[in-house]
Parts: C-alpha cells; sequence; structure tokens
C-alpha cells in the first residue's frame, strides 16, 4: 500500500509570521476601528508606509539587486535596505538568492522555491510554512550581493531592522497621532499582512491569471489588475522573458509606479545605467507568439489554402527580420571593436564613424517599423483564422 510521503516540519517563525500575525490583525484591527476609530492621519501613514515597504521591496530587492536592472546612489539603497526590512519578507541576499533561483529554474519543482507547479497555496506563501529542502540557504548564485557592503549590513542586522521598522516606528506614528495603540495595529499589523499578500500575489496568482503575449514556455501571465495591487509587478509574462529590464510595465499607459520610481530617481540623480531591452526583441516576442497561436488554429480547423500561405509568407518576411537585425547587431559589434582599437583616429575617421552608427540606427528603427506592421497583418490573419474555427 503506497503511502504519502510526510511532509517537512513547519517553520514555527513563519507560521508566526504568516498564519498567527494575520489571524491576530483580522480581530484586533477591527475591534480597535469599532471601540476606538482611526483617525484620517493614521490611514495615511499606513498607505505611506505601505508604499514605502511595497516599492523598496518591487525597485530595491526586485528590480535593483536580484536583477541588476539599474544603478544606483548609495543614499537610495540604504532607503531601500531600511524600507525593504519594514517589509518582513528576509533580507536583500536571502531574497535575492531565492528570487533567481526561481527564474532559473521556473516551473521546476524540485529547484523552484515557489514554483507554481506545486499549486495556488504552495506558491502564494506554503513554500515559506514548511522546512522544504528548497528553502535551503545557496548565495552560490549571489557573489555580486555578498560583495555589496549595503546588502551584507543589512543582512547582518536584518532582525535589528525589522523590529525598528515594524514596531519603532509604527509606535512613534502612533504617538504623534495621539493614538499608540492604533498607530501599532494599523500602520504596524494591517499594513504589513496587506503588504505580504500583494508581494505573494505575484508569486501565485501572477502565475495562474492573466494573458501570455510574449512567451508561453513558462506560467508567467501578464495581469492589469495585478499589477495596480503590485505597484507594476503584474506585468509579469514580460518580466519573465526581459528580466533585466528595469520596466516591467513596458508601454507608456501601463500601470508601473516602480518604472516610474526609477525614471524618477535618474532624473534626479539617484539611478543610473537603466537597462531597456530593445524594441525589436519585444517585437519579435509578440510575432512569434502569434506565429504559434496561428498554427495552433490551423491545426484545429480545415482552412482555404490562399490564408495558410498568406500565413507562411509572413513567416518567412519575420524569419527575414530576425537574420537582418541580427546582421545589423553584429555589424554594429565590429565598429565598437574597431572604435576602442584605434582611440586616435582623425576627426575625418570619428565623422565617417558617427554616419555609420547612425546609418545602421536607421535601418534598426526600419526593421522595428516593419515588425510593428507585420504584427497588425498578423493579427488580421488571426482573426481570419478564428472565424474559420468558428
Amino acid at each position: 500500500m503506497n503511502q504519502t510521503p510526510a511532509k517537512p516540519p513547519l517553520t514555527p517563525i513563519n507560521v508566526a509570521l504568516f498564519v498567527a500575525l494575520p489571524l491576530a490583525g483580522l480581530v484586533l484591527v477591527p475591534l480597535w476601528g469599532i471601540y476606538h476609530g482611526y483617525s484620517a492621519s493614521l490611514w495615511w501613514m499606513a498607505l505611506l508606509f505601505l508604499y514605502l515597504n511595497g516599492l523598496s521591496i518591487t525597485a530595491g530587492y526586485h528590480r535593483l539587486w536580484s536583477h541588476n536592472a539599474y544603478q544606483a546612489h548609495p543614499i537610495l539603497r540604504v532607503l531601500f535596505a531600511l524600507w525593504g526590512a519594514g517589509a518582513l519578507q528576509n533580507s536583500i541576499l536571502i531574497w535575492g538568492s531565492d528570487h533567481r533561483r526561481h527564474h532559473r529554474h521556473v516551473d521546476d519543482n524540485k529547484r523552484d522555491p515557489y514554483s507554481a507547479g506545486r499549486g495556488l497555496w504552495y506558491s502564494h506563501m506554503g513554500w515559506m510554512l514548511r522546512e522544504y529542502h528548497t528553502n535551503e540557504e545557496d548565495f552560490s548564485n549571489a557573489p555580486d550581493l555578498q560583495r555589496d557592503p549595503i546588502v551584507m549590513w543589512q543582512h547582518r542586522h536584518y532582525v535589528l531592522l525589522t523590529v525598528i521598522m515594524n514596531v519603532g516606528l509604527p509606535l512613534l506614528v502612533g504617538w504623534w497621532a495621539g493614538d499608540v495603540v492604533g498607530g501599532l495595529l494599523l500602520v504596524g499589523l494591517a499594513r504589513l499582512v496587506v503588504n505580504h499578500h500583494v508581494t505573494f500575489f505575484i508569486n501565485s496568482l501572477a502565475h495562474y491569471w492573466g494573458s501570455q503575449p510574449y512567451t508561453d514556455e513558462n506560467s508567467a501571465r501578464d495581469n492589469g489588475f495585478l499589477a495596480f495591487l503590485t505597484y507594476g509587478e503584474g506585468y509579469h509574462n514580460f518580466h519573465h522573458i526581459f528580466q533585466s529590464d528595469y520596466r516591467n510595465g513596458v508601454r507608456w499607459y501601463q500601470w508601473d509606479p516602480t518604472k516610474w520610481l526609477i525614471n524618477l530617481c535618474a532624473w534626479l540623480g539617484l539611478a543610473s545605467k537603466l537597462n531597456r531591452v530593445p524594441n525589436f526583441k519585444i517585437q519579435q516576442s509578440i510575432l512569434a507568439m502569434r506565429f504559434k497561436q496561428a498554427r495552433n488554429h490551423l491545426e484545429q480547423a480545415d482552412t482555404p489554402q490562399p490564408l495558410r500561405e498568406k500565413l507562411e509568407a509572413e513567416y518567412q518576411l519575420f524569419v527575414d527580420a530576425l537574420n537582418r537585425w541580427k546582421d545589423l547587431q553584429a555589424q554594429r559589434y565590429e565598429r565598437r571593436k574597431g572604435e576602442l582599437g584605434d582611440a586616435f583616429a582623425e576627426k575625418r575617421d570619428r565623422l565617417l564613424v558617427k554616419w555609420e552608427r547612425a546609418a545602421v540606427r536607421t535601418r534598426l528603427r526600419e526593421l522595428e517599423y516593419s515588425l510593428k506592421m507585420q504584427r497588425k497583418r498578423v493579427e488580421i490573419l488571426m482573426l481570419q483564422l478564428q472565424l474559420q474555427v468558428a
């Protein structure tokens, strides 16, 4: 008779943090509100703390330290380290190392710490409640974080920092507002629980609910509603294919306050070297998915030959555009090598180099535009194919 494998033992401190605290909050926060009430100043401070914690995780722990999507001034890094500790999601070193393993082994139930393949509950918070082998600390993927003095300072003093940020500051706010208990409950406890589950949504719901416009090679989804709740992190399908980009909401209209914060910090001189994936690669991923979906439709319907031929012709144009883009990138690379090898080039040669650069950039823009136009044509073909299936 087959027996179900025994589950690993519970982690008491995590059960207290992620189960006992929320249960206490569900009882104590409404009770104090009913019998005493909360002032408007406490509500505003709770919202401010929530955003400071959340943006320190998304802009700091996630895009800065886990993915090196940009560089930040030491002042900004210290602020992210402090308010990130206030989010009570572990130190930068542990969080970043776990997240890098998640990206490298996404959906691998044996190596992804919070694999969506093990279920919604597991990926949301179940993975933290027991001593699973995927939770074992392994910093071999984070030597850069171990060399970062701010990261290691926060890691060494994490417990003290999180007590100050989660107990000391809320008590201070409560004293200022004339309601110490209310400050501890609303700014401390309620804010912390909301912040936890908003972050956890990215590990869970963002791998189950939404669209996959860029890739279906993993379970990550784009979801505008989750993006609103998670400071822009809900565009998770984009993020999993272009993880080094400092943006998650790549379109100007997509809700991504983390991206806007990083842009503001760059304007103030507090951030630099913002990494952006070339638009051509983004368009390429979208078109590749469109062609994949179109071929799936072809298998489901008796599609007229002219429509099949149109789709095949578009695909050949797509392949040709990719090859031309690769050639142009190779040209740029060779030209840069040549420039580095001759630092004392004549003024005439420098002007020639600038002209050649401009010519390559123009051809790249033309390729990007042609891919956008092709995407529109393929979407029309997709509509025709869907009508055939219907």
